[in-house]
């Protein structure tokens, strides 16, 4: 399951609206160590399974197949993989996670087990929980699972008293902010950063990256406001409103994960209405040293100390000279990712 993991890792920025499913076919005959693999591919494409099963041929027969998600059993833009698998022979499918989605939910594991395949689900679930975190939020709620990007000093300020903020951390950094652009379906900031700042918004990696994207393969590019024609994040799609209707409109149009690039008041904003899932933070060995330089969030916060908000650490990484902190909220809903 490790290696499945590890497969569908590679397409995590490919695959979308649909999810990221990596599978391993492991031979019933003595094969020493091979084994073949599989990974979904952009819409339209195979699904893992189905990739991994062609890649085994014969060898399928009597194998077991370990796969990430649920296998499904409709019809959608490819026929169910659940067919697929009981045609090819396979005697038992090894399944991490349930697939919430209301068109399988339970289905395929169903059919699977209905036509004679042992199935076997839950090995490898908080691994494969954490992965597949922005689709099964999206499922679940029909809205995009919300990372809010910030960067900051070491005494929490994110731009100096004239606006300036190029740049508070280093190139290491801003690569890894470019890398979770990649694995963002769209990238939102507020009309006030547009005109500040002008940014494109678009994903800038090596060629050699593997996160690295073409210019048709860009994250939307959303603004709350309205964008000037010749601003360099236009072509944009332009919303405003309520916050949660905003996050309805982008669920709907498949966006999994919503990477938002706002300054300190539209994060304060999402942060105040507890609609962030989780929070990247990088914070650059650099003072203001002072109260006049611009804060992470514009805004009234706690009044007093049982009001703050509390969370959990994910991971704290060294970037260069610079830190990358992941944490999220502690509610029960914030467990996966």
């Amino acid at each position: 399951m490790e290696r499945a993991s590890d497969v569908a890792g590679r397409v995590t920025h490919r695959t979308s609206p649909n999810p990221w499913v990596g599978a391993v076919v492991v031979p019933g005959t003595s094969d020493g160590d091979v084994c073949f693999e599989g990974a979904t591919a952009p819409p339209g494409g195979p699904h893992a399974e189905v990739v991994a099963l062609e890649a085994a041929g014969e060898k399928a027969r009597a194998s077991t197949l370990y796969v990430t998600l649920e296998p499904c059993a409709h019809q959608g833009r490819t026929p169910p993989c659940t067919e697929a698998i009981v045609a090819s022979g396979v005697a038992r499918v090894v399944v991490a996670l349930e697939d919430p989605d209301p068109l399988v939910s339970g289905r395929g594991i169903a059919s699977l087990q209905a036509a004679g395949v042992a199935v076997e689900v839950g090995v490898g679930a908080e691994l494969v929980r954490s992965q597949l975190a922005p689709y099964l939020h999206h499922r679940r709620t029909g809205r995009p699972y919300v990372v809010l990007k910030m960067a900051a000093s070491l005494d929490g300020r994110t731009a100096a008293p004239d606006g300036t903020s190029r740049w508070i951390t280093g190139a290491e950094a801003r690569s890894d902010a470019h890398r979770l652009r990649a694995r963002s379906d769209a990238v939102l900031v507020g009309a006030g950063t547009v005109r500040a700042d002008d940014p494109s918004l678009t994903v800038r990696l090596p060629d050699d990256d593997p996160l690295a994207r073409g210019p048709d393969e860009q994250p939307l590019r959303v603004v709350l406001g309205s964008v000037p024609p010749d601003a360099a994040a236009q072509p944009a799609l332009e919303l405003s409103g309520d916050l949660g209707a905003v996050l309805d409109s982008l669920g709907r149009r498949g966006v999994l994960q919503l990477l938002v690039e706002g300054g300190p008041t539209v994060a304060h904003s999402f942060h105040q209405q507890g609609l962030v899932d989780r929070y990247v933070l990088y914070l650059a060995p650099v003072l203001f040293g002072g109260d006049d330089a611009r804060p992470l969030f514009t805004g009234p916060g706690a009044a007093g100390i049982d009001g703050v908000w509390r969370g959990r650490v994910l991971s704290m990484t060294s970037l260069g000279g610079d830190f990358r902190i992941e944490f999220a909220p502690t509610s029960p809903d914030a467990g996966e990712g």
